[in-house]
């Protein structure tokens, strides 16, 4: 049977009015991977900002139970990658909302790199090493250091508002 609704949405008088509030932010689609050959891990991330300096570095929200909250914090280093609005289907695999057979690593070419894995379609990356990290209930604030920024270009980013996938409209 075909759900009209999300079947792990809750119902309107169960939810979070933090996370409604949340949820009317415009956030970005990104996939954050680390860890190496054989320990793979990666997350569909929005909860993240990039301020530019000396050095830059990016701010994010990570799940403690996550693989990707293991990954990174062995390795020290991660790579954030910007999905485009064509990629919806890898970002709903890396959040684990959509399976996958194979994994959610399954169809995507990935290379090696110190960092973690690269997402070859997914032009636009920082490479980071883990400068800070703040424990949180249910989260760690991950801080990274920018090592290296890869920029494209990209006229069709991933954009996530109210639960669902849009796209940005003209000037």
């Amino acid at each position: 049977m075909i759900h009209d609704d999300h079947p792990f949405k809750d119902s309107p008088a169960d939810r979070d009015p933090v996370r409604q509030f949340r949820g009317r932010l415009v956030a970005p689609v990104t996939v954050f991977t680390a860890g190496g050959e054989g320990s793979e891990a990666a997350l569909t991330v929005s909860s993240l900002m990039v301020a530019e300096g000396e050095p830059s570095s990016v701010v994010a929200l990570i799940g403690s139970n996550t693989e990707l909250w293991e990954a990174i914090e062995t390795s020290a280093r991660f790579v954030v990658h910007i999905l485009a609005g064509s990629a919806r289907d890898d970002a709903d695999a890396f959040a684990g909302t959509r399976p996958r057979p194979g994994g959610p690593f399954a169809g995507v070419t990935v290379e090696p790199s110190e960092w973690g894995p690269v997402l070859v379609d997914s032009k636009n990356r920082l490479f980071c090493s883990v400068s800070s990290t703040v424990e949180l209930p249910f989260h760690h604030l991950v801080k990274g250091e920018v090592d290296q920024a890869d920029v494209d270009d990209l006229t069709d980013p991933a954009i996530y508002f109210r639960g669902d996938y849009r796209k940005l409209e003209g000037k």
